[in-house]
């Protein structure tokens, strides 16, 4: 997934439950400025980062295999 993809549904989640940014960067175990650059496109997370943040969100990490574009 791209960065900002990413960033964006990281965003709408949050907000959908209503969680600060701040609130957010505590529960999950990172900085506020980590979260911030994610959010906004500008990181390139760890898998250990996301699953952080995707525990705290109530959200799926997921790789699917797909057919080869060669």
């Amino acid at each position: 997934m791209h960065p900002d993809k990413l960033g964006k549904t990281i965003k709408n989640r949050r907000e959908i439950l209503a969680i600060t940014q701040m609130d957010l960067a505590e529960l999950s175990g990172m900085g506020l400025r980590t979260l911030k650059a994610i959010e906004n496109g500008k990181s390139n997370p760890t898998l250990e980062t996301l699953n952080k943040l995707m525990d705290v969100l109530g959200l799926e990490l997921r790789i699917d295999v797909r057919k080869p574009k060669f």
